[in-house]
């Protein structure tokens, strides 16, 4: 076929010339195959962490259009703007540091689908669908599941979806989701910035009503903390329940732990910690030893003894904090650190208010 100028094309012998930059047609074309997206493994063999855009993206001020001028206003100037990238959300660099594992464990294990993957899980209309792959193409993020409802809760997708972790801004959400047995918490955006580790995804996790269940503040709150250290002490060989984000920790431990039949565990690319305000010498031994009950273990554990969590995790730097605590959310929100909120236990009744404060801001 000729071009508009009637310009004949280049005969299939003649190489094709390209930019300086280029030297040659093969350098070209492996140019453009490193740019080709890795195959996504199959549901079944991966962790599958669902993100909502307003997590994933700074979606704030869209959000304010959608309550003050109604979902037609809102869906138009998704549509207008729909070549201009979202800007970033909390769950952004979480969501780089797992494609960097992704990247690791490819180069370890080439034919493995025990990997990450990302699915977009948001009650978004189709319409706006356009705007999302374009500013998920920008960031060169490697999503290709997306679930969009269209003004509907996609909490009845999750399972579908065999999901491991749903993280996103709307609390309501987050409840339902852990009420169907589904790993969830409710994100929020840190108040100043700080350089996380684009080699190495950290997560750190509350103890109580995070990863255990919440038995034990269940008896801080009734009998208070020396019925609780006694009781601690009495049953430090009886394993905790099981909590709503033990079920991630074991998918992070699995893939930890190909890593380290490699011999990577000094430098494995995963590293997770557990930031309780339980004390050492009075309580910790029970949630260690339930830890090992269980077969899992953390890389770092920091019992605080009830000081603040915020100063410690402004040294930690994890892409993700999860507690069930809003005080301890903000504290670590203050000095820099994503954290999400988990809603679990005796103390959520008096959360309430406090969440959907913290929501608006």
């Amino acid at each position: 076929m000729s071009t508009a100028t009637g310009t004949q094309p280049t005969p299939a012998a003649e190489t094709p010339k390209h930019d300086e930059g280029v030297t040659s047609a093969k350098a070209f074309y492996d140019s453009l195959a490193s740019k080709k997206r890795p195959k996504l493994p199959k549901p079944q063999n991966a962790v599958t962490i669902a993100v909502s855009s307003r997590v994933l993206f700074n979606m704030s001020e869209d959000r304010k259009m959608y309550e003050e001028e109604g979902v037609e206003k809102y869906v138009q100037h998704q549509q207008t703007h729909e070549e201009e990238p979202l800007k970033t959300g909390p769950a952004f660099p979480f969501v780089k540091a797992v494609e960097e594992v992704n990247k690791q464990l490819r180069a370890l294990y080439p034919d493995s689908e025990e990997l990450f993957d990302i699915v977009l899980m948001t009650n978004n209309h189709a319409q706006v669908g356009v705007r999302l792959i374009n500013s998920i193409n920008h960031y060169d993020l490697n999503i290709e599941r997306f679930c969009m409802t269209g003004g509907k809760s996609p909490i009845g997708y999750l399972k579908a979806y065999l999901t491991n972790l749903y993280l996103s801004a709307d609390s309501e959400k987050v409840q339902e989701a852990i009420a169907e047995g589904i790993a969830a918490a409710t994100m929020f955006i840190a108040k100043k910035d700080l350089v996380l580790s684009e080699k190495q995804l950290r997560v750190a996790f509350d103890g109580d009503a995070v990863l255990f269940s919440d038995e034990s503040e269940q008896i801080v709150k009734e009998k208070g903390l020396d019925s609780f250290f006694e009781h601690e002490k009495k049953f430090e060989n009886k394993p905790l329940a099981q909590g709503p984000l033990k079920c991630f920790l074991e998918s992070l431990g699995k893939l930890q732990r190909k890593f380290h039949a490699k011999g990577a565990r000094l430098n494995c690319p995963i590293r997770t910690y557990l930031v309780t305000a339980r004390s050492a010498a009075s309580s910790g031994a029970r949630a260690l030893k339930t830890l090992r009950s269980w077969g899992l273990e953390v890389d770092e554990a920091l019992f605080l003894a009830g000081a603040p969590k915020g100063p410690i995790l402004e040294k930690i730097k994890p892409h993700l904090f999860f507690d069930d605590q809003m005080f301890h959310i903000e504290g670590a929100q203050e000095l820099g650190t994503i954290a999400a909120h988990v809603p679990y236990g005796v103390g959520q009744k008096y959360h309430k208010s406090t969440l959907k404060e913290a929501e608006k801001k």
